[in-house]
């Protein structure tokens, strides 16, 4: 975020005011002095005015509010219109119609027709003359110009920025009428109590509308930063006590089978010694049960065969 600081206002000449007899009265708090017929402004009270603005506008978007940008003048136009679109909130940057707040139920039914006129292949330039036609664009484009920034708001926004609150009289008298809050960059002329948040700066110095509504946009991204990270921080904080009740689970049923698998490997163990010493006893009742060893004289060579007696020869 782009820090404001005296420095930053001074350079940009954020404290020159009106010519005195321009003045009004009301705005006598916010003057430091006057210097050559022109008032001076107190930086310190815009500083102070500024950050306070801020820390509204900051409550606002955190609970999902819109914002819209009023700036129709010529040095604010360019700048307004860039920094909305940077947060994604509405503006006005053409002449403020009148009703914009108050009879928005008007605006959205121009808002209705134009979206009709621009939707591709529509029925309403089916048999119709070419006169006829380039009245309807013309009809679109100027309806496209006024509500350019507008298009997409479905309600009233729940507060409007202003730049030069004494040029947006309209504006800011239709948010009075409605009770919106209303920031504006107000200067020596302008009556800083009709606005409920005044921020005392030259609203004439290009550089000056660029700082403070840039310090403004930059508020408002933040405070849509810090909601996006509690949203996801809430739903990641569910996310793990379920994933940690899973894994507790998971670790059980895995000891539980671990367990099981010690035991059947011990029952495998002991069925397996019983078997062996089952086999040692039967084997040494087998070596019992077997007979002596029975002894079979060997035959003696030294024993000798009678001679059969030669047969005698007749003669």
């Amino acid at each position: 975020m782009s820090e404001v600081n005296f420095e930053n206002l001074l350079s940009t000449g954020a404290h020159f005011g009106h010519v005195t007899r321009k003045w009004h009265p009301s705005y006598e708090p916010f003057i430091l002095m006057e210097k050559n017929g022109v008032h001076i402004i107190n930086l310190e009270e815009t500083l102070a005015r500024l950050k306070k603005a801020q820390e509204f506008l900051s409550g606002i978007v955190k609970k999902n509010g819109e914002v819209l940008f009023v700036g129709t003048k010529k040095q604010a136009k360019d700048i307004v219109q860039q920094e909305a679109d940077r947060c994604g909130m509405f503006y006005v940057v053409e002449r403020w119609l009148g009703g914009t707040l108050t009879n928005f139920s008007t605006i959205k039914k121009s808002i209705k027709r134009l979206q009709l006129l621009e939707k591709e292949g529509s029925t309403i330039y089916e048999n119709l003359t070419k006169k006829e036609i380039q009245k309807l664009n013309r009809e679109r484009v100027k309806l496209a110009d006024q509500h350019r920034g507008i298009k997409d708001m479905r309600r009233v926004p729940n507060v409007v920025i202003i730049v030069d609150a004494n040029f947006e009289s309209t504006a800011v008298q239709e948010a009075l009428r409605l009770e919106i809050p209303v920031i504006a960059i107000v200067d020596t002329n302008t009556d800083p109590t009709i606005v409920s948040h005044a921020i005392p700066a030259n609203d004439d110095s290009i550089r000056t509308i660029q700082l403070i509504i840039s310090a403004l946009t930059d508020t408002i991204l933040s405070a849509q930063v810090k909601e996006v990270d509690k949203t996801e921080d809430s739903g990641k904080g569910e996310i793990v006590i379920e994933t940690a009740v899973k894994v507790d689970a998971v670790d059980k049923e895995v000891e539980a089978v671990d367990d099981t698998a010690a035991a059947q490997e011990i029952g495998d163990e002991s069925e397996s010694l019983e078997k062996e010493i089952a086999v040692e006893e039967s084997s040494e009742d087998a070596d019992k049960d077997l007979p002596d060893e029975v002894v079979v004289d060997e035959p003696q060579d030294d024993i000798k065969e009678p001679e059969e007696e030669p047969k005698s020869e007749s003669n």
